[in-house]
């Protein structure tokens, strides 16, 4: 067992196989097994993007579980049509944060959220003693956003720029960067309301 992603791909066996059998009746067709050494390779590589979606979107650790493997599910199902004209990671986001929207206009619920990344700095115009304190801040006036703004948040705050923000939201560069600045102010306005 040297191979280190051999447990990984036992768990992707049983869980997408035994998930789309439950869902359809039938048994998915396997990709090929460089398909499967590729998926497997980015898909390690790039884990911590569904993790961030799910913390953001999900606050219950149950239902963060369920979306994780919902996610995954729904990768591996559609990574045979990914034809890489876009990186690996700005495809990963556009099926996780489809597959996160879907789920939760299923739910129909709110909306609570996790710490994400450290620019705090870029949000949050003054600097507090307490970093703690500070991450409840943004978390709350960010809770405030609608669901495509918590995701122009969140990839802004993964460093993804204006162009992968676009090719994730479906939206044009430039809404993107407007969408940002009124973003910011948003923020800024509730950041000063709570203190």
């Amino acid at each position: 067992m040297s191979d280190p992603t051999f447990y990984l791909k036992k768990i992707f066996h049983h869980v997408v196989f035994f998930h789309f059998h439950l869902l359809t009746g039938k048994y998915m067709v396997k990709m090929n097994s460089a398909q499967e050494s590729q998926f497997v390779r980015e898909l390690n590589q790039h884990t911590g993007i569904i993790h961030r979606i799910c913390r953001i979107y999900f606050s219950d650790p149950v239902d963060r579980q369920d979306i994780f493997q919902e996610i995954v599910y729904q990768l591996w199902k559609s990574y045979p049509s990914f034809k890489g004209e876009s990186k690996f990671s700005t495809w990963m986001y556009t099926v996780a944060l489809n597959t996160a929207f879907s789920q939760l206009r299923r739910e129909k619920r709110s909306i609570q959220q996790e710490p994400l990344h450290d620019h705090l700095s870029e949000i949050i115009p003054y600097q507090q003693s307490d970093r703690e304190e500070q991450m409840k801040l943004l978390y709350s006036a960010i809770n405030t956003l609608s669901m495509v703004d918590k995701a122009i948040v969140l990839l802004y705050l993964e460093d993804n720029s204006y162009e992968e923000i676009a090719a994730v939201t479906g939206l044009t560069k430039t809404n993107v960067s407007v969408r940002l600045v009124r973003i910011k102010r948003k923020l800024e306005e509730k950041l000063k309301e709570t203190n």
